[in-house]
């Protein structure tokens, strides 16, 4: 169960009649907050044979990533909130090369240019033939296929910890320890930047999604959360005056 009751939920994706769901081909997250598109989507995708997930906005969408570990990404560039250009820029700076197919309004070039430029592997103009929508998943599914590349953030091992943000896992000696979405959110994103000292706001931006209408102070009590689930396992250290890091180097 999700313990951050302040995060965006997912809408379940029950299978169409006539569906017949592959689990080779993976699964289909789709971000869209129109409800009769998402579900028309989806129709045609599960009845190509994927599996799919629906999140009705930018955040919710950002969640599932983490949670789900999708083959492919539909997004929406007009979402409310996290809109699908931020949403986009934020996976591949994560190294989550998971193929992204934008869906676009007639009016929305300067974006989709730019989303192709942070990048998104494709995209598709409203409005568009759901055959199309299939057609072009199969694609960039076979070109992130045949270039090998990750589609899943890379596990982050230090010591005796061990961080798995495809899979939402944290282990310490190999003992799993229960972290909220949030929480490890934070941790992969501070380990994901060794090194790299980050202030409250640059985080709240990062990993919440947005400084604006949140105290900063909660980038301490999450940090105060994750240091008594790890103890000395845990890599995060305070920087005076600045904010927060993770160490380069691994304890014995």
């Amino acid at each position: 169960m999700d313990a951050d009751p302040g995060r965006p939920r997912l809408r379940p994706a029950p299978t169409p009649p006539g569906a017949v769901v592959n689990p080779r081909k993976g699964l289909v997250l789709i971000v869209e907050d129109d409800r009769n598109i998402a579900t028309l989507q989806q129709l045609y995708l599960e009845r190509d044979g994927y599996g799919t997930e629906i999140a009705e906005d930018g955040a919710a969408g950002f969640d599932a990533v983490l949670r789900l570990a999708p083959a492919a990404i539909v997004l929406d560039i007009g979402l409310p909130g996290l809109d699908g250009v931020t949403f986009c820029r934020r996976l591949r700076e994560r190294g989550d090369w998971t193929p992204v197919l934008l869906v676009t309004a007639r009016g929305d070039e300067a974006d989709r240019i730019l989303g192709l430029e942070l990048g998104a592997d494709d995209y598709l103009t409203k409005p568009f033939s759901p055959g199309e929508l299939v057609a072009r998943v199969n694609a960039v599914l076979r070109r992130a296929t045949a270039a090998g590349r990750p589609a899943v953030p890379a596990v982050h091992v230090r010591g005796t910890l061990r961080v798995d943000p495809g899979r939402r896992t944290v282990h310490v000696d190999g003992v799993p320890v229960e972290f909220t979405a949030l929480e490890l959110d934070l941790l992969d994103h501070l380990l994901a930047h060794r090194g790299q000292v980050f202030s409250r706001v640059q985080l709240l931006d990062q990993v919440w999604g947005g400084s604006a209408h949140r105290d900063p102070r909660v980038v301490d009590v999450y940090v105060s959360q994750i240091r008594g689930k790890l103890g000395d396992a845990s890599p995060i250290r305070t920087v005076r005056g600045v904010g927060y890091s993770a160490t380069d180097e691994d304890r014995p």
